[in-house]
C-alpha cells in the first residue's frame, strides 16, 4: 500500500501530538492510505491511559527546574519519558490494509524494532506478557498505541543515545522497576539517529506487505 512518511525532526511533543492527530483524520477519511511520522522530542513525561501518577518519582519542583512537562495522553500503557536521544515513530496505519488485530500489530512493531536493532549488532528481543523490546533484562524500546476506527496512532520510541538515559530515573518506566538501556550501550559504539531511522524504514515495509510506494515529506527537520 502507499503511505506518507514525515520527518518532523526535534519537535515539542504537543506540536507533534497535534500533527499526528491531523494525519490520523486524513488517514481515517481515506485521503492517505497510511502514514509514518518520525521525530525526536524535547524532554517530556507522558502518562498513558493506565498510568498512575505515583510512578513519577520526581517532585513537581524538580521537573519544573529541568523544564520537563507532564502530559496525559490517550495511548495505552503507563508512564514514559521522551527526550532528544530517542527516535520516536508514530505509525498512523489503517488496519483495513493490514489485519484487524491489535495484539498482532503490537507484535509486528516489536519485530520491526528487533530486526532494525540487529542491523547494529544489538541482540534485542521480546519478553512474554510485556509490550516493548528488551536487551537482556533492560528495556531499549517502549510501545504505546491508540486505535480508533481501526486506525492506529501514537507508537514507539527507541533509546539510542547513551547520554539521554538519566531522566528515566525521574519515573518508574512503564510502571515497573526496570533499567533502561540505549542502542549505543548495546552496540558499544556511537550511533547516529538517522541510521536507525533508515533501518526502521526498511523493516516497516515488512508489515502486512507494505512496499516502498511511499512519498516522503520533511517538515522543518532539525538535527
Amino acid at each position: 500500500m502507499d503511505y506518507e512518511i514525515y520527518d518532523l525532526g526535534l519537535i515539542d511533543f504537543e506540536k507533534a501530538w497535534q500533527f499526528q492527530k491531523d494525519i490520523f483524520l486524513k488517514v481515517k477519511a481515506g485521503i492517505y492510505p497510511s502514514a509514518l511520522i518520525f521525530c525526536r522530542h524535547y524532554p517530556v513525561i507522558t502518562l498513558g491511559r493506565l498510568a498512575r501518577r505515583d510512578n513519577i518519582l520526581a517532585t513537581g519542583d524538580e521537573l519544573k527546574i529541568r523544564g520537563i512537562k507532564v502530559l496525559e495522553i490517550e495511548r495505552g500503557g503507563e508512564v514514559t519519558y521522551h527526550g532528544p536521544g530517542q527516535l520516536t515513530v508514530y505509525p498512523i496505519f489503517n488496519f483495513r490494509y493490514l489485519k484487524k488485530d491489535i495484539c498482532w500489530f503490537l507484535r509486528q512493531l516489536e519485530r520491526v524494532i528487533i530486526l532494525s536493532l540487529a542491523d547494529f549488532g544489538a541482540k534485542a528481543g521480546q519478553r512474554c506478557g510485556l509490550t516493548g523490546v528488551w536487551v537482556e533484562e533492560s528495556k531499549i524500546a517502549s510501545i504505546g498505541i491508540a486505535v480508533k476506527s481501526w486506525v492506529s496512532f501514537h507508537g514507539l520510541s527507541i533509546n539510542i543515545k547513551e547520554g539521554d538515559l538519566d531522566n528515566f530515573r525521574l519515573i518508574r518506566p512503564c510502571g515497573m522497576d526496570i533499567k533502561m538501556v540505549s542502542l549505543e550501550n548495546a552496540a558499544g559504539r556511537t550511533i547516529q539517529i538517522d541510521e536507525v531511522k533508515d533501518a526502521l524504514l526498511d523493516k516497516f515495509k515488512q508489515i502486512g506487505g507494505l512496499d516502498d510506494k511511499s512519498s516522503f515529506a520533511s517538515l522543518g527537520r532539525r538535527n
